[in-house]
């Protein structure tokens, strides 16, 4: 019997669920042979890991939460490693430099750790991208590429490779320029001699005997079987013979590898399989609206996300219109929290149906938290910048006045909220502040304001003090409120923007307020 929650399941739009029931209609009713729905994700280990690691695990997750409401078929999630493949190229962000450079050519897996705790550089980011996976508590399966080629477990699927050698160059050969189809095979055989994963023409394959010839460095013909770690394959061929040899069900991937996908289930179907449903999300941009890039550094890492906000923000900010180029800033940070202590906020008295289509539901696999944050993070960011203090007791001395008994043991989540936004401040707000003086008529108006507020009972709360600041702002030649409270946050709190001034004032105190007003109106800057 379907239950209820399924029920909403098979007409929610939110798109993780969307995304369910493609993979749900894929099954046609019944479990695949396997026995289980398989969820991939890949990851390429010449690097540490990145934020577009986390955003296509997080995503693919709520893909997989989606779809075990809507059946009762197990599902497994493999984060799948490349760590057999050659490196070509010496990251910028680790040490050892100059070693690294002499071993160009050679697997991932044999090189060894720059950072000197590990086997190999591969095992060593292999183990970063587990460590950033278990921080998140993602609920996957590690798998190694060089693990599946030397034990045999892809022997099978390589010699089917093999078999369909010429359609497979038939295939990838008009994707390619002129000067790299003179050279290309699917197989990269591994140098006997040298170790390293060769780009070689390919002499002779020989179906029957299960081998590849090719010339070495030295000019000399080399035959080597394509099976037990001998060749790995180029890695388009390579992701079409995984989801041939997996029976992976479900893979997203960028935009910029819709190309590639194409062709990858070209090659998928040629080997018999089924290439996995699909779903290409939008690229981030920097805050120039560029392209982010893991060489040129323009972007914005976990870790720099992290040291802001809490990790939620983020997993928000990646279900969020995920067909959508987004600029992926230090900027966007602020919104992203607050949106999610909002929807948190919401859950509980939203309809069945609505909390489905509520972002909190993905985030938190239908559980939210409880909503505990009596304040949202650009308030707290303010308090922090007229405070002008980056010591949280200081911060708190205000939030306890504010909501009577509240303590960081008692409101762990606004606590943190406090720390994130004094390091927000810090590196971000307090640089670019500029305080500027009031004109004769802005005088007038915090004169004007002064009274209000001194006028007002003690027990005012911020919608009172908020109707009191409309009334001053009409009374003076604004040209509108927005001039009016624009006027407040640059001569106030020096900067252009800030939050609702009611709530603020109520929270930082309105005696505190009035003295600010009078340090201005004395003559005195607030810079100091």
């Amino acid at each position: 019997m379907m239950t209820a929650e399924r029920a909403l399941a098979t007409e929610a739009k939110a798109w993780p669920f969307e995304e369910a029931r493609k993979l749900l209609a894929r099954l046609g009713g019944k479990p695949p042979a396997k026995g289980h729905v398989l969820f991939e994700t890949g990851y390429g280990p010449s690097g540490l890991p990145h934020i577009g690691t986390f955003g296509e695990v997080v995503r693919t997750t709520m893909v997989r939460h989606a779809f075990q409401r809507l059946s009762d078929v197990p599902t497994r999630l493999f984060a799948f490693s490349d760590d057999m493949d050659g490196l070509r190229k010496v990251p910028d962000n680790v040490p050892n430099q100059e070693m690294l450079r002499g071993h160009l050519g050679l697997p991932l897996t044999v090189i060894p750790d720059p950072f000197g705790c590990h086997d190999s550089f591969g095992h060593h980011n292999n183990a970063m991208l587990r460590g950033f996976l278990d921080g998140f508590g993602f609920d996957y399966e590690f798998q190694s590429s060089t693990e599946w080629y030397k034990s045999g477990r892809f022997d099978a699927a390589l010699r089917r490779v093999l078999d369909h050698y010429d359609a497979v160059m038939a295939v990838m050969l008009p994707s390619l320029r002129e000067e790299r189809a003179q050279t290309y095979s699917p197989f990269l055989p591994v140098s006997p001699t040298s170790g390293k994963v060769l780009q070689v023409p390919i002499v002779q394959h020989d179906v029957a005997a299960g081998t590849i010839t090719y010339r070495d460095e030295g000019g000399g013909l080399v035959e080597v079987p394509v099976t037990g770690g001998h060749c790995k394959l180029q890695w388009k061929p390579d992701w079409a013979m995984r989801w041939y040899a997996l029976e992976v069900d479900y893979e997203m991937s960028g935009k910029d590898l819709i190309p590639s996908v194409q062709l990858a289930n070209q090659i998928c179907r040629l080997l018999g399989g089924r290439p996995p449903e699909g779903f290409n999300y939008e690229l981030f941009l920097d805050d120039k609206g560029e392209k982010i890039s893991k060489s040129k550094g323009n972007g914005l890492s976990v870790e720099e996300w992290l040291a802001y906000a809490p990790p939620e923000s983020l997993s928000l900010f990646m279900y969020q219109k995920p067909r959508a180029a987004k600029r992926l800033f230090f900027d966007v940070i602020p919104r992203a929290v607050d949106d999610y202590l909002a929807f948190v906020e919401k859950f509980p008295a939203e309809t069945p149906a609505q909390q489905l289509e509520n972002p909190a539901w993905h985030i938190h696999d239908g559980k939210p938290p409880r909503p505990d944050v009596p304040l949202g993070f650009n308030i707290l960011l303010n308090l922090a910048s007229v405070c002008n203090s980056e010591d949280k007791r200081v911060l708190w001395g205000f939030i306890s006045r504010y909501v009577p008994g509240a303590s960081p043991v008692d409101l762990p989540m606004l606590d943190r909220l406090v720390g994130h936004a004094i390091a927000y401040y810090r590196d971000f707000v307090k640089p670019a502040k500029h305080y500027r003086p009031p004109t004769q008529m802005e005088r007038a108006a915090l004169a004007d304001l002064l009274g209000e507020l001194d006028a007002l009972p003690d027990d005012a709360d911020g919608e009172a003090i908020q109707a009191r600041l409309y009334a001053v702002g009409k009374r003076h030649a604004f040209a509108d409120l927005r001039a009016w409270f624009q006027a407040l946050y640059e001569i106030l709190l020096g900067q252009a923007q800030g939050p609702r001034l009611g709530s603020f004032i109520a929270l930082y105190g309105r005696a505190e307020t009035a003295a600010l007003i009078r340090r201005v109106l004395a003559g005195e800057t607030l810079a100091a």
